[in-house]
């Protein structure tokens, strides 16, 4: 009888209490990437005052990779858990030289096919400033970059630089 009974939760817990293992919730909002300044840089550049995108996204552009994403940029296919971080930060004019100033946001896009398969396996995200909680992407927006990317080989605009 107590075999039956364990058994009988083993079941129970494995077809509902741990569902959202096997079956994630579907675009489920993308988390903040703690300690992503410690990940892989891939490149940095600079949008200056004379670009016409210096007033939405003048200063700095740091792109860092997890280890997974890391595995993408070196194969061309980037595997699930990959995540890719784009970290905007102020360029600041200070005696001569161009300096970070403060954050203006952080962009983010996790790689999990279950999760975000609407939008080409892609999750996307943007933080504002140093938030790690204030989300910035509307639905409309994050439709936007999905269809933008969708324009590059699996969904990465940047490149690992030699």
């Amino acid at each position: 009888m107590k075999k039956i009974i364990v058994t009988a939760i083993i079941i129970l817990l494995s077809v509902t209490g741990f569902s959202f293992i096997i079956h994630p919730k579907a675009d489920e909002p993308v988390p903040y990437p703690e300690g992503f300044r410690k990940w892989t840089h891939i490149k940095t550049g600079l949008i200056g005052p004379n670009s016409p995108a210096f007033k939405s996204t003048g200063g700095f552009h740091h792109i860092y990779a997890n280890d997974k994403a890391m595995q993408g940029y070196t194969s061309g296919y980037f595997p699930q858990g990959s995540v890719v971080v784009f970290d905007v930060i102020d360029g600041v004019e200070a005696d001569g030289s161009t300096i970070e100033g403060k954050r203006n946001h952080v962009d983010v896009m996790m790689k999990d096919s279950l999760r975000y398969a609407n939008t080409g396996g892609w999750g996307y995200e943007e933080f504002k400033g140093s938030s790690k909680t204030e989300r910035m992407l509307t639905e409309t927006v994050r439709t936007a970059c999905f269809n933008c990317h969708t324009k590059q080989a699996d969904h990465i605009f940047s490149e690992l630089r030699d």
